[in-house]
């Protein structure tokens, strides 16, 4: 569901940018000293990592012609808590846009705000964590990642179609887009759902205390062993990315899937002046667009996409973990500051 910037005008674009850093400033003011403990760290970058290489396996929706990936908001802020997951998810999708031409660089606000706003810190705190209250379980589990994601990504996808219709440089008929848009995205919304469950009840398993972290905001305990799960949670990411991105659906995603049913085509074509300085912007920091080496031609190439997941996967494991070091030691050192001062 990452908008192109063919969708968007660059006054909605650059509003929704502002909107999304508004929001991960105010997460970033909002992380307590403990949200990112020692203990934490390693999973963000980890989870972060999983989840750029989960965001490249697309899977079929039967008798669709369509297909769709993980957005895995639902499933960072169950892991990380609301505002860490907000920073890990942004970073996904930042390292897509600009190295991976994977969403356009105007509509990174939109796709911030879609799939990780949304999901981080509307969805997570008001219906995920609600059900979790009162005991976490395989049962609860399973029951707020499948209602929490499949509502994430409902509102998400009405958000594409209320950004697309106010941008007003499409021909996109608002009643027909979204007529496609909401069923697909259910389709895809149940499918992903299990996806997080699955993943979540296997984390609670060998580890309770990381789901349990993140949903009470304390940290966990230094006596805690997270090797095994890290490990873990690294394998399954070089296996997805390196190996398994090989085999994704070619079909559609859900949202070209609905541009192509509404508009006749899949690809939109891009005639603002604006628009045109962003894609060669774009076509520069893109080292492999499309999860392949430039040189790819049409037919692309057997090892490309591998490559662009391993790397892609690096960069976001080195980014998540940068970003928490840094913010945990300034709001540290800002807490020895006032202790002093005090």
């Amino acid at each position: 569901m990452h908008m192109a910037d063919a969708l968007i005008s660059a006054a909605v674009g650059s509003t929704m940018c502002a909107v999304s850093a508004v929001a991960v400033g105010y997460s970033i003011a909002k992380i307590k000293n403990n949200e990112l403990s020692e203990k934490k760290v390693p999973i963000m970058a980890v989870a972060g990592a999983f989840v750029f290489a989960a965001q490249m396996i697309n899977f079929t929706i039967p008798g669709t012609g369509s297909s769709g990936h993980i957005g895995g908001g639902i499933l960072l802020a169950a892991l990380l808590g609301a505002h860490p997951a907000l920073l890990t998810i942004s970073s996904v999708l930042i390292i897509q846009s600009l190295f991976f031409a994977d969403g356009g660089l105007l509509a990174l606000g939109c796709n911030i705000f879609n799939l990780g706003v949304v999901p981080c810190l509307i969805i997570y705190p008001l219906l995920f964590k609600p059900i979790l209250k009162n005991k976490i379980t395989a049962t609860t589990i399973c029951i707020a990642s499948i209602a929490a994601v499949v509502v994430s990504l409902q509102l998400g996808a009405f958000g594409v179609v209320l950004q697309t219709q106010a941008s007003g440089i499409t021909e996109l008929p608002f009643k027909i887009f979204i007529l496609f848009m909401q069923p697909i995205h259910l389709a895809i919304g149940i499918i992903e759902g299990i996806i997080t469950a699955a993943v979540l009840c296997f984390v609670y398993k060998a580890q309770p205390q990381i789901l349990e972290s993140a949903n009470t905001t304390q940290p966990i305990a230094k006596t805690v062993p997270l090797k095994h799960i890290i490990v873990v949670f690294a394998a399954a990411t070089i296996a997805v990315g390196g190996a398994l991105s090989i085999f994704a659906s070619q079909y559609l995603d859900g949202l070209e899937w609905s541009i192509e049913r509404t508009a006749g085509t899949e690809e939109l074509e891009i005639t603002e002046p604006f628009h045109e300085k962003l894609a060669a912007l774009q076509e520069t920091t893109a080292f492999m667009p499309d999860y392949d080496y430039r040189s790819a031609g049409e037919d692309g190439s057997l090892t490309g996409t591998s490559v662009a997941g391993i790397i892609g996967s690096g960069i976001t494991f080195f980014l998540a973990w940068v970003t928490a070091f840094a913010i945990s030691a300034v709001k540290k050192k800002r807490k020895r500051d006032i202790q002093i001062a005090a």
